[in-house]
């Protein structure tokens, strides 16, 4: 653990790895998603905007060796990487035939610098030929499957139309496990109809099911979402800041010292974001999370294994 953090961050784990800077970049492969393309629904998520998060550059022509090669040069200069992680982001990237998959796959691993992949995608959106697939590539690559849960609470992912249940993520995780591909959960606090208890009672759910990283996000609402349509007619409030801080530090205190912590807020595009404003102050959100730590003398993994019985008070 970074003696800087109170908690085990991603770029620590990669230079604990490979000695170097190591960087992301994200890749659009011109996927879809079942959620929007009418196998389960057409509206998608009701937080999610038509480009599901993406970069847009697959609609603009862009290889996926144009993307990478581009990442590279802006990635280099900024931050003197050397070595990257091909992130395959935009919508559901295991969404298509396997034949397909191999070729965007290997194009990124192919080129010359790139030390591994990570993979978007959704629980319910995984095979056993997929995840054959994908341990192919973990002799000599890293390897990252990211499964997007946001939600332990079935009602909950009900609620925003995300079209799986909580147990669709746990047979993911137990397709994938065994196999030497590390598994990321992506969980975001704030959802509608969601109070602490709700999200702390996530962090203890998923603690034990064998994951290796996680990613909380905050719920921002964005422009031409159902989400800013209830946002607007006054349904949902976003989180303040404060809250969404201390949410945080005791989410991390519940989730194993080894997990991998590879993001703790979003990066929401100033141009789409409705609100909360604060959303876009990413590195003061970080720095008050650390900080918050400290004032409760917390580190993460303090609270895993410890949760107080049904309806009694949350420290």
């Amino acid at each position: 653990m970074n003696p800087e953090k109170r908690y085990y961050d991603f770029n620590t784990y990669l230079k604990n790895i490979y000695g170097c800077r190591v960087q992301k970049i994200t890749i659009d492969a011109g996927m879809t998603c079942p959620n929007r393309d009418g196998s389960l629904s057409t509206g998608g998520c009701v937080y999610c905007n038509p480009q599901g998060s993406g970069t847009g550059a697959s609609r603009c022509g862009a290889s996926i060796t144009q993307q990478i090669t581009a990442g590279k040069s802006a990635l280099g200069r900024r931050y003197k990487a050397k070595k990257f992680i091909a992130y395959f982001q935009s919508y559901t990237n295991t969404y298509a035939p396997v034949d397909r998959l191999a070729a965007i796959y290997e194009e990124a691993l192919s080129v010359p610098g790139v030390v591994g992949i990570s993979v978007g995608t959704r629980p319910d959106c995984i095979t056993p030929a997929i995840v054959d697939l994908l341990a192919s590539y973990t002799r000599d690559f890293l390897v990252w499957v990211e499964y997007g849960l946001q939600s332990a609470h079935d009602a909950t992912l009900e609620k925003i139309n995300r079209g799986h249940d909580f147990k669709a993520f746990t047979s993911a995780v137990e397709t994938t496990a065994g196999r030497n591909i590390n598994i990321c959960t992506h969980v975001i606090l704030g959802l509608p109809g969601e109070t602490r208890r709700h999200m702390l009672e996530t962090a203890e759910k998923i603690a034990d099911t064998g994951i290796d990283g996680i990613k909380l996000h905050l719920l921002y609402v964005v422009k031409n979402t159902i989400l800013a349509d209830w946002y607007e007619k006054g349904r949902y409030q976003c989180l303040e800041r404060e809250e969404y801080v201390d949410i945080v530090c005791e989410f991390l205190a519940r989730l194993p010292a080894n997990m991998v912590v590879q993001r703790l807020t979003g990066d929401p595009h100033p141009h789409e974001l409705v609100a909360p404003q604060w959303a876009l102050e990413k590195t003061a959100t970080l720095k008050q999370i650390n900080q918050k730590m400290a004032e409760k003398q917390l580190r993460q993994g303090d609270r895993h294994g410890s949760a107080p019985p049904p309806g009694a008070p949350l420290p």
